[in-house]
């Protein structure tokens, strides 16, 4: 992976907390990390070249002028004002490539000095095993800050640690292996069979390589999630992007003087789920 500056951009040495999606159901990390670069306004700063991310080229999703600025697969934005940094990942990973992927870019955090890493992710719905109805709760996290995945500070939000995780569960176990270095060659066989247990789920997921790589290298590491299904994620997305604030003390509706809404609606969907329907088919 080889990170690429813009002319005339910098790192900034004070954004040493990283907030990055993790591809998955109804895209809802990505749209949350879309709607946070546009409403702290954040600065592109450069891309990341890694050949394990398929390419992919499109428009500016965030500006309204003719400037002509392509969005690229992987793309880094700083926002000084708040200390963080931001990563926008626009296309999926290679097949078989998650780790490698994981590594480099856990190596990519290090090497920029960053100290803490937040992933955003969603969950399948339909694979959610309890729903509790005497609560508004919806976010769910995992922490690399105790061995079992809880941390005080998402309890005192409110938030639950995500019930699947299990780190002497066998996946999980080997993708912490794969992340200190170490070759299990028969174990990665394993996971290929048709056999594939179900609780080789969660951890088969973006979010658990990058977990497991970034908290390899001594990065806090947190995962925040939400479950939904396919659809309209919009409101999942403000979702995450709230908790991601909350969990860093962030306030969008004061952030580089944002109106009373606080949040900046990214330009780019504006056509995410295409035009309305004919009114005259009705």
């Amino acid at each position: 992976m080889e990170f690429i500056l813009e002319q005339g951009k910098q790192l900034h040495a004070n954004c040493t907390t990283l907030i990055l999606p993790a591809l998955s159901i109804g895209n809802v990390g990505q749209l949350s990390t879309d709607l946070l670069i546009s409403s702290l306004k954040a600065e592109k700063i450069g891309y990341l070249d890694e050949p394990s991310i398929l390419p992919c080229v499109g428009n500016d999703a965030y500006g309204v002028g003719p400037e002509g600025v392509l969005a690229l697969p992987l793309e880094a934005y700083d926002s000084c004002s708040d200390s963080l940094s931001l990563i926008q990942q626009r296309s999926p990973v290679v097949q078989g490539m998650m780790s490698e992927f994981a590594k480099n870019l856990a190596n990519f955090a290090v090497a920029s000095g960053k100290k803490h890493v937040v992933v955003l992710s969603s969950l399948d719905s339909a694979r959610r095993q309890k729903i509790d109805l005497s609560s508004n709760m919806q976010i769910y996290y995992l922490s690399s800050t105790n061995i079992d995945g809880t941390d005080s500070d998402c309890e005192k939000l409110g938030w639950k640690r995500l019930q699947e995780y299990d780190p002497a569960q066998r996946r999980w176990k080997y993708l912490s292996a794969l992340a200190d270095g170490v070759s299990m060659q028969e174990e990665s066989s394993s996971f290929e069979e048709e056999d594939v247990l179900d609780e080789d789920y969660y951890p088969s997921l973006p979010f658990a390589a990058l977990f497991s790589c970034c908290k390899a290298k001594g990065l806090k590491v947190t995962c925040i999630f939400s479950y939904c299904s396919e659809g309209d994620n919009i409101s999942d997305s403000f979702l995450l992007a709230e908790a991601s604030c909350k969990l860093l003390g962030k306030n969008p509706y004061k952030s580089n003087g944002n109106g009373e809404n606080g949040w900046v609606i990214p330009y780019s969907w504006r056509t995410m789920y295409g035009p309305p329907p004919d009114m005259s088919l009705f």
